[in-house]
């Protein structure tokens, strides 16, 4: 491991010598293989497993609307939801959580009344319940929920008032579960930030016509603003 880490930075000023499109090719490599060697690394830290990605077709459950897993960022949360904007009665739900990686960020990080993480497939349901049980990290939250549900089938509670997304999925898919999010919303109107990282599917967000921008975090440059490794946040208006 440590011949890893010291072994990446000499290979970025490697890039800096070679220049061009190769140079540009191995810098990319380079980021991808820090990215990873850090989403290890936390995973160690915090006694779970929630880097290796998964493909749905693994599982039987393969389709064209439905996103693999790929875990977002250890920190997302913590960049872009502030803790002071957590109050005791708020409730977190994750759609599309995978192994958990954002549910267990948002229980340790935040004291909500109730995390809940929803996924489609019962193994990575499986995986996400062994890291909530191994997990280093403590959890503040009053109560922890891994459902495995179709969130074509799943009725989103009333309470909720924070929503994730890793773009786990698109197209009418995506928009079935934003009419759901918005049904709960007109049965009980409340406050609702949402939090979409990756967010692929914003124009449907934003042709609603219900959710408002309010912030943009990226991890880029200054200045450079790609859609992946962006996260934005809205409100719903009721």
């Amino acid at each position: 491991m440590t011949v890893l880490l010291e072994t990446v930075p000499l290979l970025e000023l490697a890039t800096e010598e070679v220049g061009g499109a190769f140079g540009g090719l191995l810098a990319g490599n380079i980021r991808r293989a820090r990215q990873r060697l850090s989403r290890l690394l936390f995973d160690r830290r915090y006694g779970v497993e929630t880097a290796e990605f998964a493909h749905l077709d693994q599982f039987g459950l393969a389709h064209h609307e439905r996103v693999y897993y790929s875990p977002a960022n250890w920190g997302t949360l913590r960049r872009t939801l502030p803790a002071h904007e957590v109050g005791a009665d708020d409730v977190f739900i994750d759609l599309g959580s995978g192994k958990a990686r954002m549910v267990l960020e948002a229980a340790a990080r935040y004291r909500f009344r109730q995390v809940i993480g929803v996924e489609l497939s019962a193994e990575l349901t499986e995986v996400a319940r062994a890291n909530l049980k191994s997990t280093r990290l403590p959890v503040r939250a009053d109560r922890v929920d891994l459902i495995q549900s179709d969130v074509l089938n799943y009725r989103i509670p009333d309470d909720v008032s924070v929503v994730f997304l890793n773009n786990p999925f698109r197209g009418e898919i995506f928009a079935a579960a934003i009419t759901n999010l918005l049904d709960s919303v007109d049965r009980r109107p409340r406050p609702v930030r949402v939090i979409y990282f990756n967010p692929v599917e914003e124009p449907f967000l934003l042709s609603t016509g219900r959710f408002r921008h309010l912030r943009t975090v990226t991890r880029g440059r200054a200045g450079e603003i790609d859609v992946f490794g962006t996260t934005r946040i809205y409100s719903i208006t009721t």
